[in-house]
């Protein structure tokens, strides 16, 4: 099945409903689907083998992933923060290409022979016309739909694979059709190359959800399009509601926002006090945290509603301890936990994160399957199951630390330092050390007005850890360096600590 039935279903079934706001821009099911037609009969006139998009959040990005499906050409959406040096490689990797742009991010693309480029503004004046036939579709579930670049933290970016068949393998399990009231309405705040993104589009077109677009993110501006469209759902990465939290306390207003019910989070750590203070913050509200890959077609685990309320009113550490997890494994996959030798381990047994599930891909460009032969993908993420099989993360395999051949996660320090009242924020790094090779530093942002000393902060790792997980270096730090999607930049956090 193609990604593009998403949205002939919604069409049919709610064709007037509208299904997508961005500013003062409004299209309905019926046109969202006649723009993304008539841009699919260019791209194939084109000759393209790829839709590729540079661009933020506007109405073309949700065009953009319906389009390139009724073409049956993979659909590229491009970090528009990158270099263009950097992007104008991916785009040669991705060609020939038609590719969508603002006026404000053309200048950043160097002309190719194989390339058309047109402006988001012409693809969303033109509709296919009334009596057009619809694009012959093509219905080969395993055809690629998305292709999306890593962010190449350690190398060049690896293009990973979705394929149609992954993707509603994930909308279809997770998702009920037209589940939506039609004053229901999502607000999108990440950006179009992100999987959370194109999980956003494709799971609220599914649901008749309309999905309000915001291209940048502003925590006042985010309160206010919340009450201005009545948002009834919302997604944020960890910083996005760190920052909404620290506005609302810093202004000491209270959140007017009746419409809102449901308020997920992902992509990156969020610290327990900043989960705890928004539900304070906003008690009518439901808070998901949802754990996914971009190889995983989005989410894997959950940590629902219930679990959040049971967990912040339970005197139970081990129950509390579970608003830190990411939750348990959605009904379509398995997770497993394996050790150094690829064995499964038993609970509370840290080691490398696998999951598995028709919705994994796994898959790179040029690189193949990294699928083992039983179907298992192997995140790279590091983390233990509980008893009751929540999940716990404790970072990236290679954020570990090796001190004198003893594995450390940065994890578990950064959790010890952020109960020190006066801590806002950490990253705990490896730094050279000629005694053990590896040794513990941590970045530490200080709340506004708060003060800590070094020997302080060592003195209570000290007391809760084993004597190895005590920060040799600690700096301070106005703030840490986060990416768009709120991705903790660790190696730039490195770099500080690698002359030491």
């Amino acid at each position: 099945m193609n990604i593009s039935t998403i949205l002939d279903m919604a069409a049919e079934a709610f064709g007037d409903r509208i299904g997508v706001v961005c500013g003062d821009e409004r299209m309905s099911y019926t046109e969202l689907r006649e723009t993304a037609y008539a841009a699919a009969q260019r791209i194939k006139a084109s000759g393209a083998q790829y839709l590729v998009l540079l661009d933020v959040n506007s109405p073309a990005a949700t065009v953009a992933v319906f389009a390139a499906a009724y073409a049956d050409v993979p659909y590229v959406p491009l970090n528009y923060r990158l270099t263009p040096t950097e992007i104008n490689e991916l785009i040669e990797r991705a060609s020939p290409a038609y590719l969508i742009t603002s006026a404000e991010l053309r200048a950043k693309i160097q002309p190719r022979d194989d390339m058309t480029v047109v402006d988001r503004s012409e693809v969303l004046a033109e509709q296919a016309p009334e009596d057009a036939p619809p694009p012959e579709v093509g219905d080969d579930p395993r055809a690629v739909a998305v292709q999306l670049f890593t962010s190449g933290t350690t190398g060049k970016p690896k293009a990973a694979i979705l394929r149609h068949e992954n993707l509603m393998s994930y909308i279809v399990g997770t998702v009920e059709f037209a589940a939506a009231d039609e004053d229901d309405a999502i607000l999108v705040t990440v950006p179009p190359y992100h999987i959370a993104g194109i999980s956003s589009v494709l799971s609220s077109t599914y649901a008749c959800r309309r999905v309000v677009q915001m291209p940048n993110f502003d925590a006042a501006e985010w309160l206010r399009l919340c009450a201005q469209e009545r948002v009834s759902n919302a997604f944020l990465v960890p910083t996005m509601l760190q920052r909404i939290v620290e506005h609302l306390d810093a202004s000491g207003t209270k959140p007017e926002l009746p419409a809102l019910r449901a308020l997920a989070y992902g992509g990156g750590k969020m610290p327990q006090t900043t989960i705890a203070r928004a539900m304070q913050l906003f008690p009518n509200v439901d808070f998901t945290n949802a754990y996914g890959l971009t190889e995983t077609s989005s989410t894997v685990a959950v940590l629902g509603p219930d679990d959040h309320r049971e967990a912040a009113a339970s005197s139970d550490p081990y129950v509390q301890k579970r608003l830190g997890s990411v939750g348990r494994a959605t009904g379509a996959v398995e997770i497993q936990i394996r050790d150094d030798d690829d064995r499964p381990v038993g609970v509370d047994v840290p080691g490398y994160v696998f999951v598995r599930g028709p919705q994994v891909s796994g898959e790179y460009k040029q690189q193949g399957s990294q699928l083992d032969s039983e179907g298992w993908f192997p995140t790279r993420d590091r983390g233990w199951l509980d008893r009751d099989g929540y999940l716990y993360l404790e970072g990236r395999a290679d954020d570990v630390i090796v001190r004198g051949g003893e594995n450390i996660s940065p994890g578990e320090i950064e959790d010890v330092l952020l109960t020190h009242p006066a801590v806002a924020d950490v990253a705990c790094v490896a730094m050279p050390d000629e005694q053990w090779g590896e040794a513990v530093a941590a970045a530490v942002v200080l709340k506004d007005g708060a003060s800590a000393s070094v020997e302080e902060l060592q003195t209570l790792v000290r007391g809760k850890l084993r004597s190895s997980r005590v920060p040799q270096a600690i700096v301070f730090k106005d703030a840490l360096p986060y990416s768009e999607t709120g991705k903790l930049l660790r190696r730039v956090v490195r770099q500080e600590f690698a002359a030491t």
